[in-house]
């Protein structure tokens, strides 16, 4: 019964979509309204304010982690342990895809990820996001920097901490971030994906 509370608790912090809620509030068109139509820091910075990209970002990444930590702080309290926390985990990944809140018109999780893995361990989550930087930096793709993070990601986790319940959680989140990510694969293949600092218009031209 607890770890159905905890999986449903997650999922609906998990469905706050911060890209939709930092829109509405500082004025701006709602992101699934232009560019690649993805409610994510990434299409809000194309959008032209660098605020409200790292105010999604941040506050998306946030809900990941806390959802985690909580389950992770709290749930021994209750008899919770490992399972609960990758259904925590997993269950607010989930929310941020398939968000109650918004129609279940989501983002494609990459900030949401980096929160949860922090939250699992901190070590983790840095070699992870590092992983993300240094693609990003280099080519400028956001969508090729997620890919890249999602394929090593597992095999950090299982390289440091050994095979355990939370790393399929983790292994399922990244064959999740492909399979949202299968366009921007596409496109990327193609030659045609938009770059990070793109604005709206050119990203719209790209479609």
């Amino acid at each position: 019964m607890y770890n159905l509370f905890v999986a449903v608790a997650a999922y609906l912090i998990g469905s706050i979509s911060f890209a939709v809620v930092v829109s509405a509030v500082m004025g701006l068109d709602d992101p699934r309204s232009y560019g690649s139509g993805n409610p994510g820091a990434t299409n809000v910075l194309r959008s032209g304010n660098k605020k409200a990209a790292i105010l999604t970002l941040l506050g998306d990444a946030f809900k990941g982690w806390l959802a985690v930590w909580l389950t992770a702080r709290f749930g021994p309290r209750f008899g919770l342990g490992e399972t609960a926390v990758a259904l925590s985990a997993i269950a607010v990944f989930l929310g941020h895809l398939y968000p109650v809140f918004f129609r279940f018109q989501g983002g494609k999780g990459v900030a949401t990820a980096a929160g949860v893995l922090l939250a699992v361990n901190p070590v983790l989550g840095g070699a992870t996001l590092l992983t993300w930087l240094i693609v990003a930096f280099f080519t400028r793709y956001s969508s090729l920097a997620a890919l890249a993070a999602a394929v090593f990601a597992p095999f950090f986790d299982v390289l440091m901490f050994g095979a355990h319940v939370t790393a399929l959680a983790i292994l399922a989140m990244s064959a999740l971030l492909f399979w949202r990510h299968r366009a921007n694969i596409s496109k990327l293949m193609n030659g045609t994906e938009s770059r990070i600092g793109d604005k709206k218009k050119a990203a719209a031209a790209s479609k």
